[in-house]
């Protein structure tokens, strides 16, 4: 099983939260699912509305008929119809069904366009949110490896101590606990700034098979 243990975190490009906002905006995924279903709700309503319409229909019909002569006469005949009609239909009252149809395609729609104004919200609010996550993860990460540094060097001092007969071997436990501790946050904070990055694309629209192999590309086994 791999295990993330990056030296060097890539930095986050674009550094600005109002790029990640509106990059990739109008081609979100999100966007076109709930911009698809308003267009399909405002067709339901036309539909709904033409049904209270009157309309004309063009109905034609051609057809051929062919009859064997008698032994006798030996004539044959042959006969060619063809019929056109209109057709023109008024609707008068339908017991209310018409206009309740229509409200309800009203209804729909106008919740569908609710949905749409609140995926747009979410759209612009969800990668301002990753992206400051993001941010304050890689500041996180460089505190702790100045914090890691520091263990380091304070585990070598308690050593030296420890040879020369100032420190106690307690001492030198207690701060190599220490720099276990930091190394293991440090590793935690160096996954959460990795995993946040591609949260940060996915919430823009802008994740990639390409971003997931570049995260591979940092984990060794």
């Amino acid at each position: 099983m791999a295990r993330a243990a990056p030296g060097i975190l890539p930095p986050l490009f674009p550094g600005y939260e109002n790029v990640w906002v509106t990059q990739e905006l109008h081609n979100h995924p999100t966007l076109k699912h709930f911009a698809t279903a308003l267009e399909i709700a405002q067709l339901e309503t036309q539909r709904a509305q033409a049904a209270n319409k009157p309309t004309l229909d063009l109905n034609g019909s051609y057809g051929k008929s062919y009859n064997e002569g008698s032994s006798a006469s030996r004539l044959d005949s042959r006969t060619n119809i063809a019929t056109v009609a209109l057709a023109f239909n008024l609707p008068l009252f339908a017991g209310f069904s018409i206009q309740n149809r229509v409200r309800e395609a009203l209804a729909l729609e106008d919740k569908a366009r609710t949905d749409l104004e609140a995926a747009r919200r979410n759209v612009s609010q969800n990668p301002r949110v990753a992206f400051f996550g993001v941010s304050s993860g890689l500041g996180q990460v460089k505190a702790l490896e100045a914090a890691e540094a520091s263990s380091q060097s304070a585990l070598d001092a308690n050593k030296l101590g420890y040879q020369v007969g100032v420190r106690i071997i307690i001492d030198v436990l207690n701060a190599q606990s220490q720099l276990f501790q930091t190394k293991r946050d440090l590793a935690k904070a160096r996954y959460d700034v990795l995993v946040g990055g591609l949260r940060l694309r996915q919430a823009n629209g802008s994740l990639t098979p390409e971003d997931l192999r570049a995260i591979n590309s940092l984990l060794v086994k």
